[in-house]
C-alpha cells in the first residue's frame, strides 16, 4: 500500500521531513545546549551540528557514521517526490518467541520505524525509481519476515511500473527471533530481484556499514552495479569469526568496501557527499540508453 494515496503530497513531505530531521537528531529546539558526539573510529568529538553538517562523516578522519532510514532518502531524493510504499507492514512475533514482542515494542518507540527498512519512490535527478534503505538501529537491520516482505513488494513494484532499483543495505544478518522464517527471505528477496533483472530493470546495490550475514548472501549482491560507501564492512561471517574459524590471521583491511572493489566484488567506493550525484548519473545513463533502444 502506498501512503501516498492516503496523505497528500504537500503534508506526506512534512511529515518525511520531520522523520528525517529526526533522524538525524537535528529535531531539538535552538535553544538546547549542544550535543557531542564522538567518532568510533578517531574518537574525536563534534557536536551534533557539525556532524549533520558533514553527513555525519567524521570531519576529522572522514569515516562514515551509520544513519536513520529516513534521512539517507532525504539525501538521495529530490525534494518533495518522496512517497512511502506499504508503511503498514510491520514486525511480527511469527514464532511466538519468548521476550520477542517487547524487544519489537522496544525498538518502535526507540526508533520511531515499523521494521528496520524504509521503502519509496522517489525522483533523483529528475528520474523516478524505487527506493529500498535499511535501518541498522532497529535489531541491526537483522531481516527478518517484515523486512523480506517490504524488499520483495518495492522490487515488485519496480518491477510494475519499469522504474530502476536502488537498495541501500545495511545488516548484522538473519534475525534469530524468527528462525527459519528469516532464513527464507534471502530465497523471496533474490527470486523477486531475478524476475526483475528478467524484465529488463536496472538494480544498483549500495552497501554500507555493516552488510553481512543472509542479507549479503542474497539480495544485496545481485545489484547489476554494485557501490560502497567508504570503509563499509561487507562480507558474510565477520572477521572475527573468520579469524577464529580458520586459526589465520586475516589481511589488513579484510572485507572493507576498499579491499572488496581492489578483488572485483565491489564497482566503485562512493564517498556520502557524492552519492547523489553518482546515482543520479547512472540512472541519467541508463534512461537514455533505454531511449536509444541500448
Amino acid at each position: 500500500m502506498n501512503v501516498g494515496k492516503i496523505f497528500s503530497a504537500g503534508s506526506q513531505e512534512r511529515v518525511f521531513q520531520l522523520k528525517a530531521k529526526r533522524d538525524a537528531g537535528i529535531d531539538t529546539p535552538r535553544w538546547q545546549e549542544p550535543q557531542f558526539l564522538t567518532c568510533k573510529k578517531c574518537e574525536r568529538r563534534a557536536t551534533r551540528q557539525v556532524w549533520a553538517k558533514s553527513l555525519y562523516v567524521c570531519p576529522n578522519c572522514g569515516h562514515h557514521q551509520p544513519i536513520g532510514g529516513y534521512y539517507r532518502l532525504s539525501l538521495v531524493l529530490d525534494h518533495g517526490t518522496f512517497e512511502e510504499l506499504d508503511a503498514e507492514i510491520d514486525a511480527k512475533d511469527v514464532l511466538e518467541f519468548p521476550g520477542y514482542p517487547e524487544k519489537l515494542g522496544a525498538q518502535k518507540a526507540k526508533t520511531g520505524l515499523q521494521e528496520a527498512v524504509v521503502t519509496a519512490t522517489g525522483k533523483i535527478g529528475g528520474i523516478p525509481a524505487v527506493v529500498a534503505v535499511m535501518d541498522s538501529r532497529f535489531f541491526m537491520a537483522s531481516m527478518g519476515t517484515a523486512v523480506g516482505e517490504k524488499i520483495t513488494r518495492a522490487v515488485e513494484y519496480a518491477t510494475a511500473k519499469h522504474l530502476p532499483l536502488i537498495i541501500f543495505s545495511a545488516s548484522g544478518g538473519a534475525r534469530m527471533q524468527e528462525g527459519i522464517f528469516s532464513l527464507m527471505q534471502m530465497a523471496k528477496t533474490s527470486a523477486a530481484i531475478q524476475r526483475f533483472s528478467q524484465r529488463g530493470g536496472l538494480y544498483i546495490s549500495c552497501l554500507t556499514h555493516p552488510t553481512t550475514g543472509g542479507v549479503t548472501a542474497s539480495f544485496a549482491s545481485l545489484g547489476d552495479i554494485m557501490l560502497a560507501e567508504p570503509g563499509a564492512l561487507i562480507g558474510f561471517a565477520g572477521p572475527r569469526v573468520i579469524e577464529q574459524t580458520i586459526g589465520e590471521k586475516l589481511p589488513k583491511g579484510f572485507q572493507t568496501a576498499e579491499f572488496q572493489t581492489t578483488h572485483g566484488f565491489v564497482d566503485q567506493v562512493v564517498p556520502r557527499a557524492e552519492l547523489k550525484r553518482t546515482l543520479a548519473l547512472l540512472l541519467q545513463l541508463h534512461t537514455q540508453g533505454r531511449k536509444h533502444g541500448a
